[in-house]
């Protein structure tokens, strides 16, 4: 099966992998996601079982990998403009999720014990060229 297939991208979200999948099915290209299941019944597994998978024919991997090179990266602001580093100017920003407060780490541990996913997280955007953290108002 290793011949067959091969794995080009891996998600933490089933809804990212599926968004690529329709990208890449939109230009012919045949797509398998694996352990999207188990992952969309119990997201708190992703990290554990590597995340989705996303994977190819072994043929046409290299034009599936030129394709998701020409997706954006990086975050965009309401209107699609790249946001820039307050710190740099950088275009290479990327939006992560922080348990910096109270409110939210009460969530995750809420989540945590109950099994569910936190309600409340506090989104932040990072750089990755001088891993600068800041918010957009």
């Amino acid at each position: 099966m290793s011949d067959i297939f091969k794995t080009i991208a891996k998600y933490q979200y089933s809804t990212e992998a599926q968004i690529i999948k329709g990208r890449l099915e939109s230009e012919g290209i045949p797509v398998f996601l694996s352990d999207n299941f188990t992952i969309e019944t119990d997201p708190l597994v992703s990290n554990a079982i590597g995340g989705i998978k996303l994977k190819v024919y072994v043929e046409d991997a290299l034009q599936a990998q030129h394709i998701l090179d020409t997706i954006q990266k990086y975050s965009v602001d309401d209107e699609g403009n790249a946001i820039q580093c307050v710190n740099c100017g950088s275009n290479h920003i990327a939006m992560v999720s922080t348990i910096t407060d109270f409110k939210s780490f009460f969530s995750f541990l809420i989540g945590f014990l109950f099994g569910t996913l936190p309600f409340y997280t506090k989104d932040k955007y990072k750089c990755d060229d001088c891993n600068t953290e800041f918010d957009i108002k």
